[in-house]
This record gives C-alpha cells, sequence and structure tokens, in this order.
C-alpha cells in the first residue's frame, strides 16, 4: 500500500471515531438537580461542537489531498508529518472531551451529583463580586483523590490551545465534611477571581516597589512577592468566610512539622506555618475578634520554633516582623482594575463580621426558614463561626450543609419555584 492511500485511511478512521463523539445530554446520566447551570452546559457544548465540526473538516481535506495528485506526489516522510499534526489536533479534542467527562461522570453518583451542583452555587456566589469588574464565566466543580484542592481557570489554554469556556475545580473528596469544605473551594475561587482582576501583577509592581525601599528586608518583600498568587487566593477565601477559612486551612496543612515548617524558595505556596499566621493576620486586620490570637496561640502551640534551624527561624522571623504591612498592602490594594476602591471593598466584611454571624445563627434557631433566604457563602461563613466558637456539633454542621447542598441545588434545577423557599427539605437548627 502506498504511503497517501495508507494515511487516507488512517485518516478515515479518525472520522469514524470523530462520529463517536457525542453530546454530553445524551451521554451522562443524572438528575435535573444535579446538571450544570445552563450557560456551563452551553459553553462546554458549543466549544465541543465547534472543536467537532473544525476536526472533521480537517480530516476530510487531508482525505482529500492525499488522494489528489499533489498529495499522491508527496515525499513519504512529508505526508506522514503532515498527518502526524493532524493526529495531535485529533487527540487534542479527545483529551477536551475527556477533561469534562471526568467531571460531567460525577454527576451520576447518587448524592455525590447533588452536592457538586450544590457546590457550584457556592463557587458562582464567592465569584459574585457586583457588576461591572468582570464577566462572570461559569464554575463547575468535582471530586478526586489527592490533599489539596485545584482549578483549570477559565479562559486558560486547553489540550489544542482552544480557551476553556469554564472554570473546573477540583475538591478532595476527603474535604467533603463540615465546613471545610468551602475553604478550598474559595480558595480556588479567588484564583479565578484574581486572575480576572489582574491582581497579581499589580500586587506584585507594588510589591517590588516597597523591596526596593526596604533593603533591610529584602529576602522577606521577595517571599512575599513570589508568593502573592497563592495569598491572594487566601485572602479571597478569608474575607469571604472569616474565620472558617482558617480553620479549614488549618485542617488542609495540619501535616508532620517536616513539612510545615519546610521552605522551598520555589515553592508559589507559603510554607505551612507562616501560611496559617498570615490567614489569622488577615483575617484579625478584617474581622477584628480575639478569636484570631487564641487560633494564633494554638497554632504555635502545636508547631513550637524551638526545635528548628536558625537559619529557618530567621526567614519567620523577618516574615513576622513585615507581616502586618504586608497585610495592609494586601487588603488596602488599589489598581484601575478595582476602579480606585480598596481590596478588601469587593467582599460582604460588614455582613460577615463575627457578631453578626453568631446573631445570625440564633435568627435560624428561631426561625428556621429564614436560612434559605442566605447567599450560600453566608450560610457557610456563619456555620464556620459556629463551629470556632463550639456552638455546633460536627453531625448537625455536616447535615445541615449537605441539606442546603440539595437545596441550592433542587433551586437551580427546578428554576421556577420562589426565591428562598425549601423544596420539601426540612432543615432544623
Amino acid at each position: 500500500m502506498t504511503s497517501p492511500n495508507f494515511l487516507a485511511k488512517e485518516a478515515s478512521a479518525l472520522l469514524i471515531r470523530l462520529r463517536q463523539v457525542k453530546p454530553f445530554s445524551l451521554s451522562m446520566p443524572m438528575v435535573r438537580a444535579a446538571s450544570l447551570s445552563e450557560e456551563a452546559e452551553d459553553a462546554i457544548r458549543h466549544l465541543l461542537i465547534q472543536g467537532r465540526k473544525k476536526l472533521h473538516k480537517r480530516v476530510s481535506l487531508f482525505i482529500r489531498w492525499m488522494q489528489s495528485p499533489v498529495g499522491k506526489s508527496l515525499p513519504p516522510a512529508e505526508a506522514q508529518k503532515a498527518y502526524s499534526i493532524l493526529k495531535l489536533q485529533f487527540n487534542a479534542l479527545l483529551d477536551q472531551l475527556d477533561i469534562f467527562a471526568d467531571v460531567l461522570t460525577q454527576r451520576g453518583e447518587h448524592d455525590t451529583g447533588i452536592w457538586l451542583a450544590g457546590l457550584d452555587e457556592l463557587a458562582a456566589d464567592a465569584l459574585d463580586i457586583g457588576n461591572g469588574y468582570f464577566q462572570r464565566p461559569p464554575l463547575i466543580c468535582y471530586l478526586d483523590r489527592g490533599h489539596g484542592a485545584a482549578i483549570r481557570r477559565a479562559r486558560t489554554r486547553l489540550p489544542g490551545g482552544d480557551k476553556n469556556p469554564v472554570g473546573i475545580i477540583r475538591v478532595p473528596r476527603e474535604r467533603m465534611v463540615s465546613s471545610g469544605i468551602a475553604s478550598s473551594l474559595i480558595h480556588e475561587v479567588g484564583h479565578q477571581g484574581a486572575a480576572l482582576l489582574e491582581l497579581i501583577q499589580s500586587m506584585r509592581l507594588e510589591l517590588g516597589k516597597v523591596k526596593q525601599q526596604r533593603p533591610a528586608q529584602r529576602q522577606s518583600w521577595e517571599l512575599w512577592q513570589r508568593w502573592i498568587s497563592e495569598i491572594l487566593a487566601d485572602c479571597w477565601s478569608v474575607s469571604t468566610l472569616g474565620v472558617g477559612s482558617t480553620i479549614g486551612l488549618m485542617g488542609v496543612v495540619s501535616l508532620p512539622a517536616y513539612f510545615v515548617f519546610r521552605v522551598n524558595m520555589d515553592d508559589p505556596h507559603p510554607f505551612p506555618w507562616i501560611r496559617v499566621r498570615l490567614s489569622c493576620a488577615i483575617g484579625r486586620a478584617l474581622y477584628p475578634d480575639p478569636q484570631w490570637d487564641r487560633l494564633a496561640r494554638h497554632w504555635k502551640a502545636v508547631y513550637p520554633l524551638k526545635h528548628l534551624r536558625p537559619s529557618t527561624r530567621s526567614i519567620i522571623q523577618g516574615l513576622e516582623a513585615t507581616m502586618p504591612e504586608f497585610v495592609r498592602l494586601l487588603i488596602g490594594h488599589r489598581s484601575a482594575r478595582l476602579k480606585g476602591k480598596a481590596l478588601h471593598a469587593l467582599f460582604p466584611i460588614g455582613k460577615h463580621q463575627p457578631a453578626r454571624l453568631r446573631k445570625r445563627y440564633r435568627q435560624w434557631q428561631l426561625q428556621p426558614a429564614s436560612i434559605y433566604r442566605e447567599r450560600p457563602a453566608t450560610v457557610f461563613a456563619v456555620m464556620g463561626q459556629m463551629r470556632a466558637d463550639g456552638k455546633v456539633s460536627a453531625e448537625k454542621e455536616h447535615q445541615l450543609l449537605s441539606n442546603m447542598l440539595r437545596h441550592w441545588a433542587v433551586d437551580r434545577g427546578a428554576s421556577m419555584a420562589p426565591a428562598g423557599t425549601a423544596k420539601g427539605i426540612q432543615i432544623r437548627i
């Protein structure tokens, strides 16, 4: 068999495989409450349909080219090179399909699918900072193994070069208990929000100026600058959830001391010990309350500094010395994308003060139906505060939040019932 004929037959096999790429609506069983938002579903469907059409056209043109006199006269190596590029494009489309299939497959799991739809609503709420800052992309969640959460941000490149139309947030299965899940989830939302607002670039510029003005503290300011992407995501989480974010973070990074104090200068994450201390400092600045000092003392007690090497202790001392000024710069940061507002002004700081969260919980106890009128982020902020105060058992916290996740999922799936109704789900506070 000649090279052009062989390659034409191989390309024809690609067309057969391409016809097997069907819309997810024909292959993914799920109850309505577990489905994606219409915006997310439309964006994914449009991406895959356009990719399928584009690839079908390219494969068909390749086959005709191989069957033409020009194609038949090509040197075998040139023909193989053109086919190899075509196959890479084909595999990129399948990679895109698999990315979304991995997410959607879980929507058919009992309970899990509905919880994920509820988490979609929590993620969307956490990204909602008001009109005019950016066009919010759809966000979808899925579960996976592993220790931490992660996000494939919207508008970044997918395999093959297409722009991702939705933000895809991976949540660790071990976090699917209590309010701690919101800490990890909203941290990832923070990555999306910081990218849309171009906060990393503007903060690095500001920190670079400070670094030049503080030569004696250069190492500390270089570290803050290097870590700013992860710090902004943590700040988004604390600004949205209050103390529930810090407690959730502590649950994630409570590791053997070697890892908690391990300083890797190339890691974009602050090492766990200083990351928790910084979370407490941000919380104290935004939500003044004695609880932050209690958490900081607890963290120092369970991970004492006395056995550290002098070099590590010196790094920590420098970071703690610059931390108050760094936090002021962080939450007070202004840029053109923020329209002259300080960063902290984007978040519900006033509504989520500890005293107001405690008062809200007492109101829920007197009027349980009032919880249905709350934003998802507020519900998780209240329950995180109650957990910090020791006012709610782990069982009650899990039951209430699971029911609320189902409520938000059903509410979105139904899209017809009046806002704030219980949809048959009863919650006892």
